[in-house]
């Protein structure tokens, strides 16, 4: 279930493009103007719009970090701005001057692609904003660009119809010819990676005039070579899809069309959820928060809507859920989310209330309960009884070992750690893991899948949103 929580009424032309950090939303339009908003309650910063363009805005898109903002124009220029400031850092002049219908950063924000009305792309070193390769495609209009999650390759789709991956070096790696019929529109890669034995796949969305949107599979082979495949069509939508979107974990995909209205799909199983109607002209643009259950849309009607996805997550003010109390105490469940108050009402019920002034001078909440040591006690707390400190922890080790008779659904354990899951991953083996887990097993091992033992061909995680969202729902309900 979706509902719209709010409209941005505050552009004056088209809205061209949206996009999510994570704590704002930034909006483009034919008015040459940006506008940034806080996520929290979108307000307006105080220094939005942006102006500097001397032409309509086509396309913005944040860095990783959400410290700066690029965006492209009819004036052929993509200009970076401050996030901070509302300061312009950069004029990045087109080769060529020709109009900029499209830019996109990579993940890691080392590089930035643009794409013009000539057919022309230019890669440009993000950090230093130099011109670092040129390309192009003769007789069309780059209109869709998107970088791989490992930020090494990327797509583009232009109004001939055509998609082609290219390398940093503006190598073209495959040409998918006549993939969408009248053209391209929009392309996206999801944010996972799969992997298995001697191939990388990646997952591809891309939308165009046809009516369709497509979801395709992208193999990297070891020896270097690429192969891409149709995997669905999706035909929920009558008219031209003008955008698409994956969600931050890759399960879901939203896209907006000429026909007005708004498609949500599961994106593994490619089933369409939900169809949205609020918008009273064409839908032009659509994203994800990649942060919390929200969906933002653009229309030539001149407003965006911000649309909640109704999933049970118990997340929705940014707080966490207290833990439960019980007859036998304070359930192991939720201890990572105890705080400061919880533990030490914990203490007071396993007779150990002469340690809570201690805990309470020390900021001492469930996470940090459970990452106690002797040594820890002893140099940072000062407990000096051996025997109160071999208790304390005696107590600490019965709330960790409860959770492997608690019932708690295996999926939600992380392989690593046999432990409920805060911030569940998506590593390059498929699996799922505690960040911290898996971010100190690739650091400390051979970066071999704790799984499958196979080479884990990156080392990139990708955050498992709809993973968490789950487990906050089961935590609600238990």
């Amino acid at each position: 279930m979706t509902s719209l929580i709010c409209t941005l009424q505050d552009h004056r032309d088209d809205v061209n493009w949206c996009a999510f950090s994570g704590n704002l939303f930034a909006t483009c339009s034919g008015d040459k103007t940006l506008r940034i908003y806080n996520t929290r309650d979108f307000s307006e910063l105080p220094f939005s719009p942006l102006t500097g363009h001397g032409y309509g805005v086509h396309c913005c898109c944040f860095s990783a970090c959400g410290q700066f903002l690029a965006s492209c124009s009819t004036d052929a220029t993509t200009m970076v701005w401050s996030t901070v400031t509302g300061e312009i850092e950069a004029v990045l002049e087109h080769p060529g001057r020709s109009p900029v219908r499209i830019c996109a950063l990579s993940p890691d924000s080392a590089h930035l692609v643009s794409g013009a009305s000539d057919g022309t792309l230019a890669l440009w070193d993000f950090p230093s904003k130099q011109l670092r390769r040129t390309g192009a495609v003769s007789d069309t209009t780059m209109v869709a660009c998107s970088f791989s999650p490992c930020s090494q390759v990327f797509m583009t789709g232009s109004t001939y119809g055509d998609l082609r991956l290219w390398d940093l070096d503006m190598n073209q790696l495959h040409a998918e010819k006549n993939a969408h019929d009248l053209g391209v529109t929009c392309c996206t890669f999801a944010p996972s990676i799969l992997s298995g034995g001697q191939v990388v796949q990646f997952r591809l969305a891309s939308c165009g005039q046809d009516s369709l949107l497509k979801i395709w599979t992208i193999n990297k082979f070891i020896s270097g070579g690429y192969k891409m495949q149709l995997l669905h069509t999706l035909t929920g939508q009558s008219a031209p899809v003008l955008s698409c979107a994956y969600s931050s974990d890759g399960q879901l995909l939203v896209s907006g069309s000429v026909d007005k209205t708004i498609t949500v799909y599961d994106a593994t199983n490619a089933v369409l959820l939900y169809t949205l109607n609020q918008h009273e002209r064409y839908v032009t643009a659509c994203c994800f928060s990649p942060t919390s259950p929200l969906i933002a849309t653009g229309s030539m009607d001149k407003t965006v809507n911000i649309w909640r996805l109704e999933d049970g997550c118990s997340d929705r003010g940014g707080g966490k859920s207290l833990p439960e109390r019980t007859s036998a105490g304070r359930s192991k469940l939720l201890v990572g989310d105890w705080s400061e108050g919880d533990v030490s009402a914990w203490l007071v019920e396993e007779g150990l209330e002469g340690l809570v002034d201690k805990f309470r001078a020390n900021n001492i909440d469930g996470t940090e309960l459970l990452s106690l040591t002797k040594e820890t006690l002893a140099s940072e707390l000062h407990i000096e009884s051996v025997g109160l400190r071999s208790k304390l922890l005696r107590k600490v080790e019965e709330l960790k070992s409860d959770s492997v008779c608690s019932g708690i659904p295996d999926e939600f354990l992380c392989p690593i750690t046999r432990e409920l899951m805060r911030e569940p991953v998506i590593a390059a083996d498929g699996y799922s893991y505690e960040r911290e887990a898996i971010d100190s097993w690739i650091n400390t091992k051979n970066r071999s899948s704790p799984m499958t033992n196979l080479p884990l061909l990156t080392t990139l995680l990708t955050p498992n949103h709809t993973l968490k969202m789950a487990i906050g729902r089961w935590k609600t309900n238990h």
